[in-house]
């Protein structure tokens, strides 16, 4: 058992953590607060992982990889934007607007009815929805009300034929919605999952389900994260590949490059499908490896289109029926697409996002803007008149983990066999699916770790959003 270190001690000794995406960076930032000198490593030349922005060669602008937005429930993803002081570039909004081909609007907003009959109203008056469509909606919400089910190996999707969803409500209600948030198909997701998502965010209260998006590049966003690492006494080292980690006698020596660094402890926050390339020689490692090789990935798609004139008056919308999913626009939310910081500036520049892109992995750049522009038309008619100034498409092949029925039974924790390497990753043991919100609850998970390991009792994930209204009976 390791000694218990005064805090005024904990500077001697050093923490690499390895990956710059959410969750390397939340455990970083925890750690250096915490009073331990970090070296963050990333691969990248800049800084948020998969939630991240670069400057695109074909078209010159900064562009997002994939566009990334957050709810109210995220609590700890909240925490660590209040930690490095990003909060303020978050934009919140509390309706969701769903267009059906034609352009037909429906608007489901929250309501003084307390939860979870707040968004009641609107949903009521939804034209994208039946009478039966909503009644089926209702009896299954009904279901998930008192606990979450069991992850079984049942799927998500099984499940809604069990409780007698409408094609209509499955189409046009549950896989909008949980396809975007999950990254999956309906068919290949896990109950326990699906439902945690519809009553953490749509359920318990009004405010849980305020959609924030990002008004800066993402990068822009989480590079303030690596800055309060180094003014913390941190390292931050980009472009710095790993290529092998070795563990010495009490302690981890890490090979990147020409360089290495030997530190105290490491946090390995790095995607599932590249860990097992790094981890040192040894039947731990095999075990460990064994379990990587069950997980499952889906792939998320983004399309930029660049208009010469405005095309639509909304800022976001969910997009029925067709291939494309979501439409933001982002000349509308980005701080840099505006004058002044408030009036759009002339054109339109969109991302249109497809969760779970399977069928558009192997399509050619061309074909998908094709498709995209044809279905764009379709709920938007300002897309015929418009000229296409310019245009590219993001493949994120690894985009998320497959949170697949019983997908939990092979997720690790952030505890190794190693005393003193610790995993971090949204694929890992977090209690959430593969979210921004799970990414940072799997780096506070690792630095709280690290720092129990050491007889600390640093505490740094943040409590769920309380329940409000009715759904406080269920809490």
């Amino acid at each position: 058992m390791n000694q218990k270190i005064a805090r005024e001690d904990r500077a001697k000794h050093k923490v690499t953590v390895v990956g710059a995406g959410l969750a390397g960076l939340s455990a970083g930032c925890a750690l250096a607060e915490a009073g331990f000198k970090v070296t963050l490593l990333e691969r990248r030349p800049y800084i948020g992982g998969r939630a991240s922005s670069y400057q695109h060669p074909g078209t010159g602008e900064i562009v997002d990889n994939c566009q990334h937005v957050l709810l109210g429930c995220c609590t700890n993803l909240l925490d660590l934007y209040d930690r490095f002081g990003a909060a303020d570039k978050i934009r919140w909004f509390d309706s969701l607007t769903f267009v059906e081909p034609g352009g037909r609007r429906s608007v489901i907003h929250p309501s003084p009815l307390p939860a979870p009959f707040h968004t009641a109203p609107s949903f009521l008056v939804a034209a994208s929805l039946g009478f039966a469509d909503k009644i089926a909606i209702s009896r299954a919400m009904l279901a998930m009300m008192s606990a979450l089910p069991e992850d079984t190996t049942e799927d998500f999707l099984s499940w809604l034929k069990r409780h007698g969803q409408t094609p209509n409500a499955i189409d046009r209600f549950w896989k909008v919605v949980l396809v975007s948030a999950l990254n999956e198909d309906l068919d290949r997701t896990s109950v326990r999952y699906a439902a945690q998502v519809f009553r953490e965010s749509f359920m318990k209260s009004a405010g849980a389900g305020r959609m924030g998006v990002p008004t800066v590049p993402l990068t822009e966003l989480y590079s303030a994260g690596a800055d309060y690492i180094t003014k913390r006494g941190g390292t931050v080292r980009l472009r710095s590949s790993v290529d092998s980690i070795a563990l010495q006698p009490g302690n981890v020596k890490i090979v990147s490059g020409i360089d290495s660094f030997v530190s105290d402890y490491a946090v390995l926050a790095v995607p599932y499908h590249t860990l097992g390339k790094m981890l040192p020689p040894g039947e731990t490692s095999e075990i460990l490896s064994k379990s990587l090789a069950k997980f499952e990935s889906s792939p998320i798609t983004g399309i930029h289109l660049w208009f010469d004139r405005e095309i639509s008056d909304l800022e976001h919308a969910v997009l029925l029926d067709r291939t494309i999913q979501w439409m933001f626009h982002k000349s509308k939310l980005l701080a840099r697409h505006t004058n002044n910081g408030n009036r759009p500036a002339s054109g339109s520049y969109v991302e249109l996002v497809v969760s779970s892109s399977k069928s558009l992995v192997d399509s050619p750049r061309g074909e998908i803007i094709e498709l995209a522009l044809k279905e764009l038309a379709e709920f938007f008619p300002a897309v015929a008149e418009a000229k296409l100034v310019k245009s590219t498409v993001i493949k994120e092949i690894y985009a998320t983990y497959s949170a697949l029925p019983q997908s939990d039974f092979y997720r690790p924790n952030a505890i190794t066999a190693w005393p003193n390497i610790f995993l971090a990753g949204d694929w890992t043991a977090t209690g959430w699916p593969a979210t921004m919100e799970g990414a940072v609850r799997s780096g506070y998970k690792a630095a709280e770790a690290l720092t129990q390991s050491l007889q600390m009792d640093d505490k740094f994930l943040v409590a769920d959003l309380p329940a409000s209204g009715l759904m406080r009976l269920f809490d």
